[in-house]
């Protein structure tokens, strides 16, 4: 017989809708705005919520943006390891896992980079820092199975997939690539863990 969870209760759904009402106005205004341009009381005034409410879900703008943009990252690398699976060249596949997350990064390019930076200069503590770093360890461990699928072993395969991960953050976070497209970044990343990846 099957174990079904209890209903949640007033007081929990009211957390979980407030929640989705924060995400849901830091989501439109971030796209719309970028950012930098968006103000933690915007944000609470579009999802009917005073600020001091808003920081009991997330205690900076940068963790309302984690909070938003985790879900799509999370979202591209599963897209990523699904389309990686089916290949079965190594540089391929891991080229496969890189692309969405790329394409995810760029969707809105000042987003993007204050994502990144966020990550690694954001409160470790904050739940939703924490999940954005969970993301890039599953992103290591995945391309990590692709290399250590021929001969490789699993220490070296781990390293490779660390460096891999640190040439995918630089290309999407430098200044200089700000105004590059998808392609271009895909085929600098490429052109770098190429000499990683034996083929």
């Amino acid at each position: 017989m099957p174990v079904t969870s209890p209903p949640l209760g007033r007081r929990e759904r009211n957390k979980q809708e407030k929640l989705g009402r924060i995400k849901a106005a830091a989501a439109e205004l971030f796209a719309e705005h970028g950012v930098e341009d968006v103000t933690t009381q915007q944000i609470a005034d579009k999802a009917d919520i005073g600020t001091g409410t808003l920081f009991l879900y997330a205690k900076s703008k940068g963790e309302l943006l984690l909070l938003v943009q985790n879900a799509h990252y999370a979202e591209a690398l599963q897209r990523g390891r699904a389309d990686a699976g089916a290949i079965e060249d190594p540089l391929d596949a891991v080229m496969a896992i890189v692309r969405p997350i790329v394409e995810c990064n760029r969707t809105q390019i000042d987003n993007g980079r204050f994502y990144l930076r966020e990550m690694v200069f954001g409160d470790p503590t904050e739940p939703h820092h924490n999940e954005a770093l969970t993301i890039v360890a599953q992103t290591e461990e995945a391309i990590a199975a692709i290399l250590g699928r021929n001969t490789m072993a699993a220490a070296d395969a781990a390293t490779k997939a660390r460096i891999v991960s640190a040439i995918m953050f630089v290309a999407m976070a430098a200044s200089v690539n700000a105004g590059l497209d998808v392609n271009t970044i895909v085929q600098e990343i490429r052109t770098q863990i190429t000499l990683l990846i034996p083929r």
